[in-house]
Order: C-alpha cells, then structure tokens, then sequence
C-alpha cells in the first residue's frame, strides 16, 4: 500500500467530525479532535489488523525525538498501540485534549 493510498481522509467513527488527510508526509491514524483511532494495523500503516475496533486514547508520553505519543486501546480485543501526534500539519492534534491524558 502506498503513502497516497495510506493517507486519506475520513470521518471518525467516535466523534463524526471530519478528518483530512495528513499534509507532512507522514499519515493519519487518528482523529485529531478526540484522539480516537481505529483498530487496523498491527505495525504502522500495514492495514493488516481486521480488528475494525475503535481504539480509545488512554495515554500519552513525550520523547525527545518523537515528539508526543499517544497510547491506544482497542476496545473491542484491548490490543494496545502507540501512535505519534501530529503537530505541524492541517488539523493538528488538539493539545487540549492531549495533554489532558494520563503521562505514562
């Protein structure tokens, strides 16, 4: 699967708003306005997970050299997942809600 393929836009299935696809590169794997995401990869981008559940944010750390992290869990298998934040792009990552999240 492509980069172009990976990074689309979507509407998120817990809060509904509307999500665009990532503009740095990288891509999206969460909603940046309730930090939800879904259960669809076992390694990043990989879509190989058939899952399908919506993964709850449950957490967040800060690494030098990653920047903030998120820490998901799958609601439905409870598969465990960190997932970067985005920061610098068309609907960054709400700080708000980010920071709220237990550091782990």
């Amino acid at each position: 699967m492509s980069r172009e393929t990976e990074n689309t836009a979507f509407v998120c299935e817990h809060c509904g708003r509307e999500v665009l696809p990532l503009t740095n590169g990288s891509y999206r794997n969460h909603c940046p306005f309730c930090l939800y995401s879904k259960h669809v990869d076992f390694l990043p981008g990989d879509r190989a997970a058939r899952c399908g559940g919506l993964m709850r944010p449950i957490g967040m750390r800060y690494h030098s050299k990653k920047g903030y992290q998120i820490l998901h869990r799958c609601e439905k298998c409870g598969a465990e997942q960190w997932n970067k934040a985005a920061r610098d792009t068309v609907q960054p990552d709400n700080l708000e809600v980010l920071l709220a999240l237990p550091p782990l």
